[in-house]
């Protein structure tokens, strides 16, 4: 599939307002740079999105699938594409919140969605990056969810880590810059310590720009740390 454009969104649960109830404002802004980052990457002219997020293992999912937010206390399935009888509830909170940023933002293009495992080394979220790139396939815009550290104080899930907001500074910085190599150089380990969950997804990121080839321009609308977790917004597009 050739590569037109791509967005970065976090994935936390909180960004579903009745999931927030009462501190639902409290992400508003997020939701917001959310909304104009998906805008941006479908106005790119894709004919399809594939969606990839971190998840357990590497799994291909079915355009019928859904996911649950059940464990959250929403008692409703949130569906990648269309609704079937052949689909399950079986995609990860990961691409289950990338697929309500898409459903809310009311496209009917086609969708797909892909999980990279957590601990997948970098050298394999590249080449899994590089394999979803074909010249013979549609255009297509990638949607990739991740978080950043969470470890930004100590209220944070992972408490406070003093290597956390370099962390997360190096990060914006390769997304801001459109830096493939930087993603990759990320650290598994300490990207596991800070509870990073964008990491394997970020390098997936890279290896299909890299494989796509070309120069990327990227850019960060949204990069803070409610509730101690980074969460950062960008879009890379073609230069």
């Amino acid at each position: 599939m050739p590569l037109v454009a791509a967005a970065v969104c976090p994935h936390p649960p909180l960004i579903v307002p009745e999931l927030a109830g009462a501190a639902a404002p409290e992400l508003d802004d997020l939701r917001a740079a959310t909304d104009a980052a998906i805008a941006r990457l479908l106005a790119a002219g894709p004919e399809a999105v594939l969606l990839v997020g971190g998840g357990p293992e590497t799994v291909r999912f079915d355009a019928a699938d859904s996911g649950s937010l059940r464990g959250f206390g929403l008692d409703r399935p949130v569906r990648l594409w269309k609704t079937s009888c052949s689909g399950a509830e079986r995609l990860p909170l990961s691409l289950t919140i990338g697929a309500w940023l898409l459903n809310r933002s009311g496209t009917t293009l086609p969708r797909l969605a892909r999980s990279v495992a957590h601990d997948a080394a970098p050298a394999e979220c590249a080449a899994f990056g590089a394999s979803l790139i074909s010249d013979d396939d549609p255009p297509v815009a990638l949607l990739v969810l991740g978080d950043g550290s969470a470890c930004r104080g100590v209220k944070a899930p992972g408490y406070d880590d003093p290597r956390a907001e370099a962390y997360d500074e190096g990060v914006a910085a390769a997304l801001a810059g459109a830096d493939a190599d930087a993603l990759l150089g990320l650290e598994p380990g300490l990207s596991a310590e800070l509870r990073a969950a964008g990491r394997a997804p970020w390098q997936v990121l890279a290896g299909a720009a890299r494989a796509a080839g070309g120069d990327w321009r990227g850019d960060v609308s949204y990069q803070d740390a409610p509730y101690g977790v980074s969460y950062l917004v960008a879009n890379w597009e073609r230069a």
